[in-house]
């Protein structure tokens, strides 16, 4: 029975997922794949800041509009949600089993 052996016992594959090779050098300290939208998230963060780049470097919107296949008024939106973000980061507090909400109270 494998799931009576040991923990050092336990014939392990670390074969990570889609986003790290490897689960035990995963710098997240809580797996994405576990959290509710977490992969979802995290790639239309990721998608949010290199659009951003991109905009930086003078690129249009519709220039980036074409280069991600959305719509620029889609771009819009990401841009705005993303400066928004790092002018004003919203304050995570952890909440019951390591979950990362909101605070109830915003002068936290």
């Amino acid at each position: 029975m494998l799931w009576d052996l040991l923990p050092e016992e336990f014939p392990y594959e670390d074969k990570g997922c889609e986003l790290f090779s490897s689960c035990l050098n995963c710098p997240f300290p809580d797996c994405l794949e576990e959290e509710p939208w977490g992969k979802e998230r995290f790639l239309k963060r990721r998608r949010a800041q290199r659009m951003l780049e991109l905009k930086r470097e003078g690129k249009s919107v519709k220039e980036i509009a074409r280069i991600f296949e959305v719509s620029p008024r889609t771009v819009q939106r990401w841009l705005k949600a993303v400066t928004s973000q790092e002018s004003n980061p919203p304050l995570k507090i952890r909440g019951v089993r390591g979950v990362m909400r909101e605070p109830i109270c915003p002068n936290l």
